[in-house]
């Protein structure tokens, strides 16, 4: 079961990578059931990407799957086309999601978003291998 300490390890280790990338973050982490635990805005950080990053972190843990490769295989005639309708819309098909697992079982998942894909991607693996 994921813990606030867990959590609060995490959100530091993304913070650390987004720091060393320059690039401020919005920094989710919901627990097992999709809730969310933790939260941090980085200064200057888009208002936009609050609650993107919020759905990432929730996507990645109800699919169990990293949001780059929902989003990679929900492009037109792929097996996920239209998922991000799903949901209310909350479902974010962007790099930048990642469940969190504890001995190989998901116990949540972390979102982020502030930055490219790419920077957005690696902020939360950064932030996941703190777990």
């Amino acid at each position: 079961m994921l813990q606030i300490t867990d959590a609060r390890r995490i959100i530091a280790a993304a913070t650390a990578e987004a720091e060393k990338i320059g690039q401020p973050m919005n920094i989710a982490v919901v627990d097992e059931g999709g809730n969310l635990l933790a939260f941090e805005r980085m200064a200057n950080a888009w208002l936009g990407s609050i609650d993107i990053s919020i759905s990432k972190a929730w996507t990645s843990r109800a699919f169990d799957i990293e949001t780059k490769a929902l989003g990679e295989n929900s492009q037109p005639e792929d097996q996920f086309f239209g998922i991000h309708a799903s949901n209310g819309g909350k479902v974010m098909i962007f790099a930048g999601g990642v469940p969190l697992k504890q001995n190989g079982k998901v116990v949540g998942g972390l979102g982020i978003s502030g930055g490219s894909g790419k920077q957005d991607q690696t902020v939360a693996e950064a932030g996941a291998a703190a777990l």
